[in-house]
């Protein structure tokens, strides 16, 4: 999932903020930009009709799911390219009176952003266009939320063998995703994660069943068997309500 830092002369260090990805007609792209992603989980939410209101009028690119666990359980995904979202229009929803009696399960808050591994043949589409299409996309009704964290030995491997770890992995995802049961959600989360995760998935579809499925078949590969040292809290959820997308304006 992650890029492999390419080597650097003894001590220095390349300073690079921006995103790579694959040559368009030629032309190497690079932008400063990505989208940033919350899940925020709640319970004791004994009707969810006034937080999908709420949801309605606040604007955002926004999820609201029913908990399959807890059934008093909800929780909101917003997305965004500009994280003061996250505590201005984000926070003032968030303590709205529809989200006043709800009790917040941070042990499940996850926090990430869209990244590249250099090799996007659209940039711009994969870091802002391609979450808020899986995720808000009405026919993907289920969705399946984790963190994972790898262990320090993959970052050691070399570009090569990190190439085919998740060539393995990808190919699983890709079959997934072209029968049309399964759109994956990527985010790193390095330094933005309690915990200190690595990586936020989002599983999105429309049926749970093969969400599930999706996570056993990736078991045996050799990065889940073999480089992953913790995943989870899950949260598994149904939409109950998703926004119209807006791609947020440049600021």
């Amino acid at each position: 999932m992650a890029g492999h830092a390419e080597a650097q002369e003894p001590g220095r260090f390349t300073l690079d903020l921006l995103e790579h990805g694959g040559p368009r007609k030629g032309v190497p792209q690079s932008i400063d930009t990505r989208l940033f992603v919350q899940l925020a989980v709640f319970t004791g939410c004994l009707d969810p009709a006034p937080i999908e209101r709420t949801l309605r009028g606040a604007g955002l690119d926004a999820v609201l799911y029913a908990s399959v666990t807890d059934p008093r359980g909800v929780a909101v995904a917003v997305m965004s390219e500009r994280p003061e979202v996250f505590v201005r229009e984000m926070r003032t929803m968030l303590t709205e009176r529809a989200f006043a009696e709800l009790t917040p399960l941070p042990d499940f808050t996850m926090f990430g952003r869209t990244y590249a591994i250099g090799r996007e043949p659209d940039l711009e589409d994969w870091l802002l266009r391609k979450v808020p299409r899986a995720a808000l996309d009405p026919s993907h009704r289920w969705a399946v939320w984790y963190p994972l964290r790898r262990t320090g030995a993959f970052s050691k491997l070399s570009r090569e063998d990190q190439g085919k770890i998740m060539a393995e992995h990808a190919t699983i995802g890709r079959a997934y995703g072209e029968a049309g049961h399964v759109q994956d959600i990527r985010l790193e989360c390095h330094g933005l994660d309690r915990d200190d995760n690595e990586f936020v998935i989002g599983l999105v579809g429309p049926e749970l069943f093969p969400l599930s499925k999706l996570v056993k078949d990736m078991r045996p590969t050799r990065q889940t068997s073999e480089f992953i040292q913790s995943m989870g809290p899950f949260f598994v959820g149904r939409a109950l309500y998703q926004s119209p997308i807006r791609h947020d304006p440049r600021p």
